[in-house]
């Protein structure tokens, strides 16, 4: 019989198919149509260290293929979340992953000793955020920066640390390595690509903030590309995400190199688009007569 439990940087999640950060909020809303506690992990919404009221709208716009978003992290901040939420999520039984943006190494650490002391079960670390005080560069795209956070976080957590890559980068790989190096218990990849769109009416960028993030079904084939790259480059546990809207988007994650996968902005349109994820990785497994998607993960045959 299929199996879908798994270890997952030394938790227990029932099923690979956890929920993004910024697309399940802290989960009450989707806790209406199922619940949680099918899921094998949830990301909860970026939390910075004092809350936060977000971009000004117009802050989410479609695509095409997918959506542009600069809500700028809209959030009741680390205290607000323990107070708030984290006791509601704690009622279910599923790992809580808490996401966590900061504006320097020392506000990162501050932030995870927090929330770890609180109870979570892993931190996610968003490295696409600005460091201040190096005139503003993302950490996700310096390696140094980046290790310097992990190292931070690492010094702080009680609980095991993933490291959420950027893909606004030249070389994936190299940022995975660094991060590795700085002690990262787990991976997360993709966050979102940068990108813009402009009302030719108006010719003005359909966002406030100009340019926002694209998600949804137009950044698979890259997710799949940097999931299989970083599987290349280190060995720790990745947990895939960019596009996956089914199950057999999940089993190409899968193969690329993912241990568990994510979905995201499939849930905006369905909301039991995770269930639905899990299941038809369960029926592939069937199929292929395959009892656990372990035997799934890096299982791609490249030419």
């Amino acid at each position: 019989m299929t199996d879908l439990t798994i270890e997952f940087a030394g938790l227990r999640w029932k099923n690979p198919v956890a929920v993004a950060s910024g697309t399940f909020g802290f989960g009450r809303e989707y806790g209406e149509f199922y619940d949680l506690s099918e899921l094998g992990a949830i990301c909860v919404k970026g939390l910075t260290l004092h809350p936060r009221e977000g971009n000004a709208p117009p802050r989410i716009a479609e695509t095409p293929a997918g959506i542009l978003n600069a809500v700028g992290l809209q959030n009741p901040g680390v205290e607000g979340f323990i107070r708030q939420e984290l006791p509601e999520l704690r009622r279910h039984d599923v790992p809580v992953i808490a996401n966590l943006s900061g504006n320097s190494p020392e506000e990162y650490g501050e932030m995870a000793a927090m929330l770890s002391d609180a109870g979570v079960d892993m931190l996610e670390v968003n490295i696409s955020c600005p460091n201040v005080k190096a005139g503003g560069m993302a950490f996700g795209t310096c390696p140094a920066a980046a290790a310097e956070v992990t190292r931070a976080v690492k010094d702080r957590s009680k609980v095991p640390v993933m490291v959420k890559l950027s893909p606004n980068v030249t070389d994936i790989a190299e940022m995975a390595r660094a991060v590795e190096d700085a002690g990262a218990d787990a991976l997360s990849l993709i966050n979102t690509l940068l990108g813009m769109r402009i009302d030719i009416e108006t010719r003005r960028p359909v966002l406030r903030n100009n340019t926002g993030g694209l998600s949804g079904p137009a950044v698979f084939p890259v997710a799949v590309r940097m999931v299989w790259q970083v599987r290349q480059a280190v060995k720790l546990p990745i947990l895939g995400m960019g596009g996956i809207r089914s199950g057999d988007d999940a089993v190409e994650m899968l193969l690329a190199g993912a241990d568990a996968v994510a979905v995201g902005t499939a849930s905006f349109v369905d909301p039991f688009a995770p269930i639905r994820v899990r299941d038809g990785i369960a029926a592939y497994l069937d199929s292929h007569g395959l009892t656990s998607p372990r035997e799934l993960s890096g299982g791609v045959r490249a030419w």
